[in-house]
């Protein structure tokens, strides 16, 4: 008898473990085996990441749509892994027939892609063959094999026809383009995947390494060329009296209006030149986009963003004058640095500057953010905060966004709505929130809505996507945050952030971190939220009346452990309202009784889902008797 109370004891303890362990790839599993990443959340003692060097020279002669590029790489593989060939990406040819893609493509979108026109390895001239592979990504046979830790020079000759219909980059009208995915770019070589080979579908994000870049833009006098990094040779390409406007709005809280509509009239602004060359250049980023116009007016000011050594960044908008948001794009673009600094994540922001530029895609860059105009105001700052937010999340994190997209959209959305809440009314931040981010995955609740939230953004359709890498893992992350508190819940996110700025973080190294962190084996909440078929909806069960009180019995039906307020109303008409945390569904609970100590009867108790929107309430309300 005592051996099979043992054993029993053994079976409950092994299924116990079971349920504390997460699921890991293979690739993953390999990552864990060979000690680049650690199960105490940090980057293992042999992490290792590849990086390249880019010089990078374009030309854009609007409305000519023909843009033109040459650019040097020195790629460096810091690998233990010889490498035989380089994979590239060329994201441009997103615009070709027949490119892989998820959406509809419009006969304004398409272009006939890139064309490379010259291509060189270590100095010496190449043939470019790449024609049978897929359009996004290309490879190329080294002529000698990469050794760890050595590096090899790729150069490029390449051009390319800016696309009429403007989404992520295009042409905005005949005189102002926005460029992203410009050139060709050495895709990711990593340790739990090796080359990242997967195409752009145009739905799905990207995944860089981390880079220094020096850029020249040439176009003609008269054009403004804003982009991501440092403007180097600011008094070679503006007059004088812009050039002294912009140092200005680098050091004040004030809008200062560096180009007016007024201004542009004199045709002025820039040096008078024939063709002007504006040169950028950031290291250790991710990416470059720029935008240019004849016909931008073009406001900046600062924040402070980093109060212990009273750092500022630069806050810019560029927009035509017609606009009537963008008027306030530089105040909406502080008050979201200054929050996202400050309070959530309260990592101070990690650039000099950042610039919110006119399109049509709502969509960000580093420094950059290329949104469209709304005649909502309150519509546009919330784009405006969220593209601003993605700063830490792909940018100074480095997270796979094509791979685990809830990486960086689903802590982008949080801090939207935690950032709306400072700035609105909480019940109306919250209905914003609901309304774009989850009301139709839990309205919708097909097979394709309840993916795991871990399952790889390629493999998800359109519609998976966007409920996987928004609302869904957003919810996740506050439900975290209740249980854990504001305190804890910061400094488990910073320390992740501290461990894992400027790497590539994958999602185990995030749920390890808190676990460390925390102190708390948190496998039971990951598991329940990134890892399951889970939804939200939680039920009354029953009402029982105690001694001095009542209890109430809860289900779970859904799975997801999700924060819970039950309000009890008595009969005298007074309410009573009770908050549970997450917690309370620890190891897998399926229902859950609370025990409520009052002398007065009880009417009915009602559960109120707040942002954690129910896929069933009429099972929420319960008449006692």
């Amino acid at each position: 008898m005592k051996r099979i109370f043992l054993l029993l004891i053994f079976i409950a303890f092994a299924f116990n473990l079971s349920a504390q362990t997460l699921y890991w790839p293979r690739n993953i599993k390999k990552a864990y085996k060979n000690t680049t990443r650690s199960n105490d959340g940090w980057p293992g003692i042999k992490y290792w990441q590849n990086t390249a060097h880019y010089t990078i020279t374009m030309t854009a002669l609007p409305p000519n749509r023909n843009i033109k590029g040459t650019e040097q790489i020195t790629y460096i593989n810091n690998s233990p892994d010889t490498l035989h060939e380089l994979v590239f990406k060329f994201i441009q040819n997103i615009h070709k027939p027949g490119a892989p893609r998820l959406g509809t493509a419009p006969a304004d979108f398409l272009t006939d892609g890139v064309h490379v026109d010259s291509f060189a390895i270590d100095g010496e001239k190449e043939q470019w063959h790449n024609k049978d592979n897929s359009p996004t990504i290309q490879f190329a046979r080294l002529t000698k094999p990469l050794l760890p830790h050595d590096s090899v020079k790729v150069g490029f000759g390449w051009h390319y026809e800016i696309s009429l219909k403007s989404k992520r980059e295009g042409m905005i009208d005949a005189t102002t383009y926005f460029l992203a995915y410009f050139y060709p770019r050495v895709a990711v070589y990593d340790d739990y995947n090796g080359w990242d080979t997967y195409d752009h579908t145009d739905i799905f994000n990207f995944y860089n390494d981390f880079n220094d870049y020096v850029l020249h833009v040439k176009v003609p006098e008269n054009y403004i060329v804003w982009a991501t990094g440092n403007l180097l040779n600011g008094n070679e390409v503006l007059q004088p009296a812009y050039l002294q406007r912009l140092n200005e709005s680098m050091k004040t809280d004030d809008v200062i209006h560096i180009v007016t509509a007024a201004d542009l009239a004199s045709k002025n602004i820039t040096k008078q030149n024939g063709m002007n060359t504006w040169t950028f250049a950031f290291n250790d980023i991710s990416d470059m986009a720029l935008g240019l116009s004849d016909h931008y007016v073009w406001d900046a000011s600062s924040v402070i963003v980093d109060e212990k050594i009273n750092r500022r960044a630069s806050i810019q908008a560029a927009y035509n004058d017609t606009a009537g948001d963008y008027h306030q794009m530089v105040s909406f673009g502080q008050s979201a640095l200054r929050f996202l600094s400050g309070k959530w994540p309260g990592v101070a922001y990690p650039y000099p500057k950042m610039t919110v530029f006119q399109g049509y895609a709502g969509m960000e860059y580093p420094m950059m953010a290329n949104d469209e105009s709304y005649p909502d105001f309150t519509f546009s700052r919330l784009v405006a905060a969220h593209e601003i937010s993605h700063t830490w999340f792909p940018f100074y994190m480095g997270t796979n966004e094509a791979r685990f997209g809830f990486m960086d959209e689903g802590w982008a959305t949080t801090f939207e709505l935690l950032f709306n809440r400072s700035v609105m009314p909480k019940d109306s931040a919250d209905e914003f929130y609901k309304k774009f981010r989850v009301a139709n995955w839990i309205h919708d609740g097909d097979a394709d809505e309840d993916l795991p939230i871990i399952t790889p953004g390629y493999s998800l359709s359109q519609r998976g996507f966007g409920s996987n890498n928004y609302g869904k893992p957003s919810l996740g992350y506050l439900a975290l945050k209740d249980m854990l508190g504001d305190d804890l819940f910061r400094k488990c996110l910073h320390t992740f952030m501290d461990h894992w700025h400027g790497r590539h973080p994958v999602p185990w190294d995030f749920f390890y971190t808190f676990n460390t962190v925390s102190g708390e084996n948190l496998n039971w909440f990951w598991n329940a939220w990134f890892f399951s078929h889970n939804y939200i909806d939680v039920a009354i069960d029953y009402i029982h009346e105690t001694k001095g009180g009542c209890q109430v019995a809860i289900q779970n039906i859904g799975g997801f452990p999700v924060p819970v307020d039950l309000q009890l109303n008595f009969k005298d008409g007074s309410k009573q309202t009770i908050h549970q945390s997450p917690a309370i569904w620890a190891m897998d609970k399926k229902q859950v009784t609370i025990d409520v100590k009052t002398g007065k009867p009880i009417e009915s108790a009602q559960l109120i889902s707040g942002i954690f929107m129910d896929a069933d309430e009429s099972n929420n309300f319960l008449k006692y008797r």
